[in-house]
């Protein structure tokens, strides 16, 4: 059983950011930057189980020529956890090495991106990822599809999914460029006041002991936050976003120094994803202003006399367009 989404104390932008990538995967990939033990990859965890089953043709790997699933079978949201270890093959798979020497027949061996395909794929410390596992990851997750051609091979399966990596930027920064691949960025922090650590606590200690009734206490919670995220779903072919707020998604990525269009791209989307979860049909200066920080703090150059944080240029240029 995981901990309910709804239950986790604070950490507000990064359940947002899982929430707007759930209604949108075209968004891309959310990286969360912070310390150990602040319930980056129990958020992740808690928001694949909320989700509704998938079905089970869109999840998962079905080998080519294989009777396919029933029409109305389901199966829970995928979620993997990738391990800093694994290797290129456990990744992306391999050659079935045991049907291989047994059976003499050329089979794939599926990966952990098979096994993500329709869910959520979670790697910690991806900062410590060897850099060409991280490219493929990243590219493979923008094209929606993996493929494979190796030992005689040729494979080529959806993976569908949501990446989500996490890092603490003292043990090692990532490449501007991987960095700029990921949709939105987080920063998430211990907290710092009495009352949040005394609640976290509180929660942890009533979920380890009786997990069916910590669950059944936030049910209802549970269920508006799906409905929300249902609600999304539905609306956001419906969200207009007029050029009035086009112009002003690319004015701040101007105003910031975002390099690319890739910002305000991520930005136009995730204000339509907002909106939508909002029950909203319009995007508004206030939708884009929220997700600003989460589309574009990773994407911008560090000036050279400007010692300032990402999220504090933002809202300074948030506060001049406003005033404009």
């Amino acid at each position: 059983m995981s901990f309910p989404f709804s239950a986790i104390v604070g950490q507000d932008e990064m359940k947002l950011a899982l929430l707007l990538a759930a209604v949108d995967a075209r968004i891309g990939g959310v990286m969360v930057f912070g310390d150990r033990g602040t319930g980056k990859s129990t958020a992740v965890r808690a928001l694949a189980a909320l989700l509704p089953p998938v079905p089970a043709a869109r999840a998962g790997y079905h080998p080519e020529g294989s009777p396919p699933p029933p029409a109305k079978a389901t199966v829970p949201v995928p979620f993997v956890d990738l391990p800093l270890g694994a290797t290129e093959d456990r990744v992306v798979g391999a050659l079935d090495l045991e049907r291989a020497l047994g059976a003499g027949v050329k089979a794939f061996e599926p990966g952990l991106l098979a096994r993500a395909n329709g869910g959520f794929l979670y790697i910690d410390e991806v900062n410590l990822l060897e850099d060409h596992i991280v490219d493929l990851l990243l590219d493979v997750a923008a094209s929606g599809e993996n493929v494979v051609e190796r030992e005689g091979l040729s494979v080529r399966h959806p993976a569908r999914f949501v990446l989500v990596g996490s890092g603490n930027p003292e043990e090692g920064e990532l490449r501007p460029q991987l960095l700029d691949r990921f949709g939105l960025s987080v920063e998430v922090r211990t907290p710092q006041d009495l009352a949040s650590r005394v609640e976290i606590l509180k929660r942890c200690d009533a979920f380890e002991r009786t997990p069916d009734a910590f669950a059944e206490a936030w049910h209802a919670a549970e269920k508006k936050t799906l409905k929300q995220i249902a609600r999304g779903r539905a609306g956001l072919g419906k969200v207009v976003v007029s050029d009035a707020m086009l112009a002003r998604a690319s004015g701040l990525c101007m105003a910031v120094g975002a390099d690319g269009l890739r910002g305000e791209l991520t930005l136009m989307r995730a204000a339509r994803a907002l909106a939508a979860l909002d029950g909203k049909t319009e995007v508004t200066p206030a939708h884009i202003a929220r997700v600003a920080p989460l589309a574009l703090r990773h994407r911008l150059r560090r000036g050279v006399l400007d010692e300032t944080g990402s999220t504090v240029r933002i809202e300074r240029a948030l506060d001049e367009l406003a005033a404009a």
